[in-house]
């Protein structure tokens, strides 16, 4: 390829200047469109914004390389001196923001190794304790340490820009999520290992039809996410945590410093900590760094040696247990209590890591579910004769018991949680078209005033046209209309197709039900987490498996398959919308292009695909599923919650006490969501409390450490920045120890297969 030299003029240039700039843009575009590699803006005059805004671009020109090879990027920064010239200047500034490499092929590339590693560890996992991580900051730094290796080398042809890097995560955490997304780790192991023949079960798909069944599933939650983003991230500005941070660290490995978008403004964060607004217009070159000489210094090496460090700590911890297996199950309290009452500690560094993730107050209160669960509920069972079996038997001992109380709460938090965060979702919906429909604010001026993100109501701040103005991606660079719709009717039917091949049981309106109840239930689920930073994708299954319990009779023969389908179905659109959320607020705030992160998606999805489903049959071929090693816990709560649901296989006095739990804990949920009182954040929640009540105490006593940790290391924060440094620090800790563990398991995995 070329090298293409852009001359930018300065501000003094004339408009003539401003026109041969534009024409050198496009024969630029159209030089780059003929490479498959990428995917490029093409240069748009037809933008209707009456707000005259001076433009800056913030990244590289990735498309050209100056001949001396002494700048990477080419800066634009021309001052409007005409009115004539305001909307042609604003098009092409907006424009370069958001220009560069970005669709190529050796960050697909890139983005399915990183992706198969997640797979991996998101099979592993998923299958151990039914958690999976979707990691996409340590993704992005796998992504720039890669990159930066080969450019060392010689070889990179143009240089890894920060939208190159989004993209690359992109594609590795859709690649790593497709566990999740295809059921992998909950339903298709309860409807291969646990469906009973009364229930039209056992059924067991054929390696091709378990890829074909995850490409069902794999698509629509990417369609259902483009109308989401202009509400969520682009009107509505939610956080999404996550994707902010990943954001950040994107731009302080490439750049040093944090650049990023906020509000038609941009943020900058020097390498040392200090924020400060910069103006579009402002020259970028000629910006006064502060920084504070106390706050330490953002080094990729540092970051990557944390991340190696926990990596190889957690691999050889790993290792170990296939030749000492007894440092999976460590009696701390005693023999009695490990062998006959499961108290025991696994102190495997990824659970660890897991904890640290989660956070101190949902690990604490996993531990109060152990302690209610296995320390209260679990001896009272046994003594009492309704559990007689052995405590860990999951149809006649105590674990079999306690689950259905864990089912309980959850679908009590379930019910309460997503039913007042369907009012929060709607609210500000109508609130939005009431302040862009004229007709409505002339007559609700009057009696009600809508509260703007700023403070102000309903009518101020507006353009010309009576609307706030929205500053997005050129509309080039997002998906339009006709491919949003055409996509939706292609992967509608292929959902359709796929369910109807694999399990011919389920009718097929029934699954058009079931993509429309995925909508709604996506779009609660994408607010939570941009509020929150959590996918309540097990609140919505359960949800899903409730509304079609009461649709589908149990008289079907097939009502436990159809339920569990169903609300397969619901989670793949809930937690895969939720994914790319988190990636598309990245992108808004890197001005990278959202259409090439939706095809960056559809790729990684398909791939993921493929490999999870191989990985799963891997596992499965290998091990034994379910074992002590593998217990498969979400399958069971998938399972036993149909079961529940349909009244069948509760054991003695287990339906007096889930009504009293789901009773309080409903009450619990809805004194969290809505109390502003200090107590309510003492209240454990109720997911939190299931889940350790259906995991044994070995895994969560693990995770209580790991989450301790966490509480421990934030308090020792000496300030705002101080605490996201060390924010940044746990989460690389954390995902090395779980990606170390996930990796040397193939490892055992594969001297299992010798030694078998």
């Amino acid at each position: 390829m070329p090298d293409t030299d852009l001359k930018i003029p300065s501000s003094s240039a004339s408009a003539s200047s401003s026109s041969s700039l534009r024409q050198q843009q496009k024969e630029a575009v159209e030089v780059e469109e003929g490479d498959d590699r990428t995917l490029l803006l093409s240069d748009n005059d037809n933008d209707n914004n009456n707000n005259a805004l001076t433009v800056s671009s913030i990244a590289a020109i990735a498309t050209t390389r100056s001949n001396n090879n002494n700048n990477n990027t080419t800066t634009y920064n021309e001052s409007i001196n005409n009115e004539d010239d305001e909307d042609d200047n604003e098009d092409d500034g907006k424009a370069h923001r958001y220009n560069g490499r970005q669709f190529t092929l050796r960050g697909i590339l890139v983005g399915f190794i990183v992706g198969t590693v997640l797979a991996a560890v998101n099979v592993y996992f998923g299958l151990q304790t039914g958690w999976i991580s979707l990691m996409p900051m340590p993704s992005s730094l796998l992504a720039f340490v890669f990159f930066k290796v080969a450019s060392a080398s010689g070889l990179l042809g143009f240089p890894f820009t920060p939208k190159e890097n989004v993209f690359v995560q992109t594609v590795a955490v859709a690649v790593g999520c497709m566990s999740l997304t295809g059921g992998l780790i909950g339903v298709i192991p309860a409807i291969e290992k646990l469906l009973t023949t009364e229930e039209s079960g056992p059924v067991r798909l054929s390696t091709p039809s378990l890829i074909i069944w995850c490409l069902g599933l794999a698509f629509f939650g990417v369609i259902y996410s483009v109308p989401l983003r202009k509400q969520f991230i682009v009107r509505e500005k939610l956080k999404f945590p996550s994707g902010t941070a990943t954001a950040t660290m994107i731009s302080l490995l490439h750049n040093g410093q944090a650049d990023i978008r906020t509000d038609g403004l941009r943020q900058r964060r020097s390498a040392g900590g200090s924020y400060r607004r910069v103006r579009d217009d402002e020259d970028e070159e000629n910006l006064p760094q502060q920084s504070d000489p106390s706050a330490p210094n953002y080094d990729w090496r540092f970051q990557t040696r944390v991340l190696s460090i926990a990596f190889g700590a957690s691999a050889v911890y790993t290792l170990l247990t296939f030749f000492l297996p007894i440092l999976r199950n460590l009696p701390v309290f005693g023999h009695h209590a490990a062998q006959t009452w499961l108290w025991a500690l696994n102190p495997s560094p990824a659970y660890i890591g897991q904890g640290i993730i989660m956070g101190q107050s949902t690990t604490l209160a996993m531990l109060f579910g152990a302690i209610v669960g296995w320390g209260v509920l679990s001896p009272l069972a046994k003594k009492q004769g309704w559990a007689p079996g052995i405590v860990n038997d999951w149809k006649s001992g105590s674990r079999g018991w306690i689950v259905w109380i864990s089912l309980a709460i959850m679908l009590a938090d379930s019910v309460v949680s997503l039913s007042l965060l369907a009012g929060d979702t709607a609210l500000p919906l109508i609130k939005t078209q009431i302040r862009r429909s004229e007709w409505l604010k002339r007559h609700t001026q009057k009696f009600m005033a809508i509260p703007m993100e700023d403070g102000s109501q309903s009518g101020e701040h507006e353009d010309e046209d009576g609307e706030n103005e929205e500053v997005d991606a050129p509309s080039e660079e997002q998906i339009g209309v006709k491919t949003f719709v055409v996509s939706l009717l292609l992967t509608t039917v292929l959902c359709i197709l796929t369910i109807r091949y694999t399990f011919p049981q389920v009718p097929i309106y029934l699954t058009i039900i079931s993509l429309g109840v995925a909508f709604i239930l996506s779009v609660m689920a994408a607010r939570a987490l941009g509020q929150t930073d959590l996918n309540p994708v097990s609140g919505i299954s359960k949800i899903a498996q409730l509304f079609f319990a009461l649709i589908v009779s149990k008289t079907t023969g097939s009502a436990v398959l159809i339920n569990l389908v169903a609300g397969a179905v619901s989670e793949a659109a809930g937690q895969q919308a939720g994914d790319i959320l988190q990636d598309l607020k990245t992108s808004h705030l890197l001005y990278a292009s959202p259409k090439a992160q939706f095809y960056g998606q559809i790729v990684g999805a398909a791939y993921g695909a493929v490999i999870s489903s191989l990985l799963y049959r891997l596992y499965d071929h290998v091990y034994a599923i379910p074992s002590k090693m593998f217990e498969m816990p979400a399958a069971i709560v998938w399972i036993d919650c149909s079961r529940l649901l349909y009244g069948e296989g509760l054991p003695p006095y287990a339906r007096e006490f889930c009504i009293a739990f789901g009773v309080v804990f409903a009450a619990v949920t809805a004194i969290k969501s809505r109390s502003k009182a200090g107590y309510a954040g003492w209240l454990p929640g109720g997911i939190a409390v299931a889940i350790g009540m259906y995991n044994t105490p070995s895994f969560t006593l693990a995770r209580v450490i790991g989450g301790v940790a966490e509480g421990y290391w934030r308090r020792r924060a000496t300030g705002a920045q101080d605490a996201k440094n060390k924010e940044t620090v746990l989460i690389l800790v954390a995902s090395g120890a779980i990606i170390g563990e996930g990796l040397a398991s193939l490892v055992n995995l594969g001297l299992t297969m010798l030694t078998a």
